[in-house]
């Protein structure tokens, strides 16, 4: 049995179907709002997955407009909609995210498979917590974060992390470690210890898929995050970084995605094949206790 649709899964899949009626109509945004009781930033928002309508007759006389004549098809949208405002699963805490970031929680619920490379560190979705929380330390005079924030934030990755090990239809993950990034430690070397064995451990996972990329003249890396989320059902693929601002930047414009999906697939060419990540983990362990 397929896993329920996250709220954001379905606001996306509405506003996508609603985009490509709207086009199938040769509608602009100003002419398919003209006269009803919404503007185009309200369809725009609605489109790309960023809010569902209020109120189910303002979608029904989109609908009308577009020329959708099927009941069954009329009323699927509308219960998408309604769906797709009821809250998330991190809704609680989302007075105290970064900008950006609830947008990019609601795809990563949605998302069936992410490919994901981070140029300084471990990815969050693979982090332990002891070095989740070691990492948030390090910079929390930088960021100037409460303890609390560092808390809910360490808390909030862990929970995330959930999604790989599920039972129903696990996310699928490829991870791109760069050498250098897994070798800088993060804290004490217990701390370390643990990252390294806790890496080894997912990587015997099937939906798991960990490459070491090394430092290797002349090989390309990303000097940025680079998380590619992949929805399936047709849904756009949506591509996230952070930015130096401490946001999170969220797309699924096509040119950012094959760029994205270009810088992905270039590191993972110059990486070592996954065969060999098990015995590159042990050493780093052994390293760690010497």
């Amino acid at each position: 049995m397929a896993a329920r649709p996250q709220p954001t899964a379905r606001r996306i899949g509405s506003g996508h179907a609603l985009r490509q009626m709207r086009k199938e109509a040769g509608l602009t945004l100003a002419q398919a709002v003209d006269g009803l009781p919404f503007d185009e930033s309200t369809l725009q928002r609605v489109e790309t997955g960023w809010k569902s309508f209020r109120q189910g007759s303002h979608l029904r006389a989109l609908l009308e407009r577009y020329g959708i004549e099927d009941e069954e098809e009329i009323d699927r949208l509308v219960t998408l909609q309604r769906e797709g405002a009821s809250r998330e699963w991190w809704t609680g805490v989302s007075t105290s995210l970064l900008s950006g970031m609830p947008r990019f929680l609601g795809v990563e619920s949605a998302a069936r498979e992410i490919r994901i490379f981070h140029p300084t560190a471990v990815p969050g979705l693979l982090q332990t917590e002891a070095y989740a929380r070691t990492l948030h330390q390090l910079h929390k005079p930088i960021d100037e974060i409460t303890t609390e924030f560092m808390e809910e934030s360490v808390r909030l990755r862990m929970r995330r992390q959930e999604a790989l090990t599920r039972d129903e239809e696990p996310l699928k993950l490829w991870a791109v470690l760069y050498e250098p990034a897994l070798r800088y430690p993060i804290g004490a070397p217990h701390v370390m210890r643990e990252q390294y064995t806790h890496l080894a451990e997912l990587a015997t996972r099937d939906n798991i898929t960990l490459q070491v990329l090394p430092q290797t003249e002349g090989a390309y890396v990303a000097f940025h995050d680079v998380n590619v989320m992949s929805l399936g059902d047709g849904l756009p693929t949506t591509v996230q970084t952070d930015t130096a601002w401490a946001t999170v930047a969220v797309s699924d414009k096509p040119k950012e995605v094959h760029r994205f999906s270009r810088q992905f697939d270039a590191m993972v060419a110059g990486a070592l094949p996954p065969m060999d990540t098990p015995k590159i983990l042990h050493q780093l362990v052994r390293e760690t206790e010497g």
